[in-house]
């Protein structure tokens, strides 16, 4: 059962990965109208949010798109920072999102901000505490309690992974607002900004359930060995 529901979500990855592909080729040759950059898109939100103390930067890469709520920085790919589609204005309306969302204090991305140092160190660990609790507990009680620290540790992973989703919907519904409220875009502009804003949105989805399913595997496993 579990290697099904990984075969289906594996597939699913696949797909929404390639359609979001598909979808930012398509939007980055819909021009904007206004002739206006990434770049210079992020800095209009940020500043009609009265936001003074974030830059907009350029940063190496394709899809590699993030604020850094500790440098307070709107990191945009270069092709986002320079181009003027409608992909372009769609990421970096959503990148400043997530700066609109830490200057206003909103709470999931408090929360998520919260857990990333602790998730990093646990990402890298826990499923190397799994199988060695789940090894020693064919010659030692402790092993059991090992696992389940291990099971803990990925837990945290699984539950930063479903914290991020209400960030990343919000930054988008806050992004694909401000464009429409401040008519960034013509019509065909924002459907085209949407459809790829949701498609982007669908990797994290896919992504949590992913971690969901490989947290009840492990947490199975740990269960069934303890009863061995």
């Amino acid at each position: 059962m579990y290697l099904l529901i990984i075969i289906a979500i594996s597939i699913a990855s696949m797909v929404v990965s390639s359609q979001l592909k598909r979808k930012f080729k398509k939007y980055s040759q819909v021009q904007l109208q206004n002739g206006l950059s990434g770049r210079e898109i992020a800095e209009k939100m940020l500043a009609d949010h009265g936001i003074r103390g974030v830059q907009v930067i350029s940063t190496p890469g394709q899809l590699t798109d993030h604020y850094n709520p500790k440098t307070k920085t709107v990191n945009l790919s270069e092709a986002v920072y320079s181009q003027r589609n409608a992909a372009a204005a769609a990421v970096a309306a959503h990148e400043c999102g997530h700066a609109v969302q830490h200057a206003q204090g909103y709470e999931w991305l408090q929360m998520r901000s919260t857990l990333v140092p602790i998730v990093s160190v646990a990402s890298n660990f826990s499923v190397w505490v799994i199988m060695g609790g789940v090894i020693l507990m064919q010659t030692m009680r402790q092993g059991q309690m090992i696992a389940v620290a291990g099971v803990f540790l990925f837990g945290l992973g699984t539950l930063f992974s479903f914290i991020t989703l209400p960030v990343e919907y919000d930054a988008s519904k806050r992004a694909l607002a401000w464009l429409k409220r401040k008519q960034m875009v013509t019509q065909r502009e924002y459907v085209g900004a949407e459809d790829a804003l949701k498609w982007a949105a669908r990797t994290y989805v896919v992504a949590a359930l992913g971690s969901l399913a490989t947290l009840l595997y492990f947490a199975f496993r740990v269960a069934g060995s303890s009863r061995d």
